[in-house]
Order: C-alpha cells, then structure tokens, then sequence
C-alpha cells in the first residue's frame, strides 16, 4: 500500500510523487493496491473537522508563526507552544478579526491534555498536548488531521518512522482518542545522518536514487545496500526477492520463538 501526502502544497513540487513511485519501482519494490493520494481524500479529512467542531474542540486562530514565537520567548512563555492567544476570544474580538480579511486556521482545544503512548524504541511515552493546528490559514487541511484519518481507513496497525516525528505521535494519539479512532502502534528509528552526523534527506541530491545513479551507482546496487544496513546481506551480495524474503521471514520466526 503506498500513500501520496500531499496536501502541504508549498512544499510539492509536480512531478515529484510520480519520480518516487519510479524510484520504488527501480529498486523492486511494489504495491498490490491503487496508490492513494490525500488530496483526492479531502472530504474525509472535512468529514472529521466537523466532528471535532461539534464537540466544540476547534477555535480559529489568527496568529502568525513569528507572534507565536514572540510571546513563546517573553518571560514566562512556554518555549515552542502556543500561547492560547486566540483561545478565548470576545465576541467583539473574534468579530474585529473576521473582518480583517484575513483567513484564519483552525486549532483544536486540547487544554494542556496529558497523553502517554508505548514507543518500541524509545518506550513508555507521556507528553503534554499543545493547541495544535488542524486547517491551516490557506484551508489545507494538517498533517496530523490527516494522517490519523488515513492510518485508522486503511486499517494501518503499526507506523514505523524516523524518530524526528516522536513529539508528534501524542498529538496524533489525541486525535485518536477524540475522533473515535483505533490507535496503532509506533516504532520511531534513528535518521540517517552522514560523517558529519548531519541528517540525510531528499534535499541531498547525492542521497536521491538519481543521485547515486550520476555517481555510478545502479538501482540494483542501492536497493543491496539498503538491505546490507539492516543486517539481511552483504554490502556486496546482489540478494534476489526469493532471498530477501527467505531472510526477513527467518528474522520473524526467531523473534516469535
């Protein structure tokens, strides 16, 4: 099952979705199901905002990113949190604003909600839920609305991701709970990071699968040396499906017995 997010549109370049299902392909990959796509699914995402706004856990919110972090920083400001400035607006305030012209998001209630989840990494988990954004001010809906919308329709049982998403997780799990949703389990790993220990990402071009390709290294290649990181073969074997399948399937027993 292979899922498009894309709904942060000033981040999706066109094109891009297209080069990783290639990409995915190139090193053996495949998918049994339509490749689904988030933004054809907004109606769902609409569907659960408005149950939220009918339990009255959703407020507009004007504020920018550079006021939010203005009053984070003031004395006695809760560093990276909102600081619940459009919370409990009058009505003549909330009017003031709606007549500005400006779009307002929208930000869920969560009333400082103490949130704890299992990590098979990291462990027992316990965070405290800020007012986070689930519309944002251009109307597109947020990932975290969306993701858990996603995870819960397509019956997603354990979310395995790169543990820069760990402070996410209890926002999403409060989601979960306020939306009626089936909680997965999580596994957050360490990110790839070169000599230098910084992060590797998709901003590098020498990390992209086209990158290793001007460098003389063939899908085949990358695709052994994914798999040697994680233990299955060596750097220099070129496993076959039937291999990779016999091994990984080994692993599972043994960690079962």
């Amino acid at each position: 099952m292979i899922r498009i997010e894309d709904l942060d549109l000033e981040r999706c370049r066109a094109g891009s979705a297209e080069q990783q299902l290639s990409d995915l392909a190139a090193i053996g990959l495949e998918w049994d199901q339509p490749v689904i796509v988030q933004s054809e699914r907004t109606a769902l995402y609409a569907l659960a905002l408005e149950r939220l706004r009918s339990e009255d856990l959703l407020y507009e919110c004007w504020c920018t990113r550079a006021e939010i972090r203005e009053a984070s920083s003031a004395p006695h400001g809760a560093p990276t949190s909102y600081p619940g400035s459009c919370r409990e607006l009058s009505s003549a305030q909330l009017a003031q604003r709606r007549a500005s012209g400006r779009r307002p998001a929208l930000r869920v209630r969560a009333e400082g909600a103490e949130i704890e989840f299992f990590d098979r990494v990291h462990g027992e988990q316990k965070r405290t839920v800020d007012d986070f954004v689930v519309a944002r001010q251009n109307g597109a809906f947020a990932y975290h609305l969306a993701v858990v919308v996603d995870d819960n329709d397509q019956s997603i049982d354990e979310v395995v991701r790169g543990d820069d998403l760990l402070d996410s997780t209890a926002a999403q799990c409060w989601l979960q709970e306020q939306l009626g949703l089936v909680r997965p389990s999580y596994v957050h790993l360490p990110l790839l990071r070169d000599d230098q220990a910084l992060r590797m990402s998709k901003r590098d071009s020498s990390v992209t699968l086209d990158g290793q390709r001007q460098l003389a290294v063939s899908a085949v290649q990358v695709r052994s040396n994914l798999i040697a990181s994680i233990g299955l073969c060596d750097a220099a074997e070129m496993i076959n499906d039937e291999q990779l399948l016999s091994r990984f399937s080994s692993i599972l027993v043994e960690s079962a017995s």
